[in-house]
């Protein structure tokens, strides 16, 4: 499955695309608001072979798609979507992007195709993504996606340098279809 927008194509994680996400997955600076990373080779390798099998699972519930730039067949980094409510219709969105592509619209291009996908394709009522309090890019691409802030969770996640808060932000349906 891919979805296209203007200046990328979102394609699924394929087995060899590992090397490519290891290029970000490895920086510090990349994951500096995850609890993850940066990876190790392995860990990179282990995280696109979970894809894959999730990607097999039925009912479907967790896509990733790797974030290709149309005329490049490198991967400049991933966008989430797991369905994590089905009898409520809620799925959460997440995203990376290589440091070389931040600021220049990707992560907001790619969640504009993720969020369309999640409303249209899987028929779902609410969306939503969480962000470290500190990753005001992040924070800046979901306000610019038309996401609310619904409120910040105090210290609900444990990363290297202590007790992250995370802000909360949502879009509904009814919402996009207003954009």
């Amino acid at each position: 499955m891919n979805l296209e927008s203007e200046r990328m194509i979102l394609r699924e994680l394929a087995v060899t695309d590992w090397i490519d996400v290891h290029k970000y997955a490895s920086l510090a600076n990349v994951c500096q608001y995850q609890p993850w990373g940066p990876n190790t080779e392995n860990e990179t390798k282990d995280f696109v072979k979970q894809v894959l099998v999730d990607s097999k699972q039925a009912p479907r519930t967790r896509f990733v798609f790797a974030i290709t730039l149309k005329g490049y067949q490198g991967v400049i980094g991933a966008i989430e979507f797991n369905v994590r409510d089905c009898t409520n219709k809620s799925g959460e969105i997440g995203y990376i992007i290589h440091p070389d592509y931040w600021g220049k619209g990707i992560a907001t291009e790619a969640a504009n195709k993720i969020i369309s996908f999640g409303f249209s394709e899987l028929k779902l009522h609410r969306i939503y993504a969480t962000c470290d309090v500190r990753n005001i890019g992040s924070a800046k691409v979901l306000e610019k996606m038309g996401l609310k802030l619904e409120g910040k969770m105090r210290e609900d996640m444990l990363l290297r340098d202590g007790w992250r808060d995370t802000y909360l932000y949502s879009i509904l349906e009814h919402e996009w279809n207003q954009n």
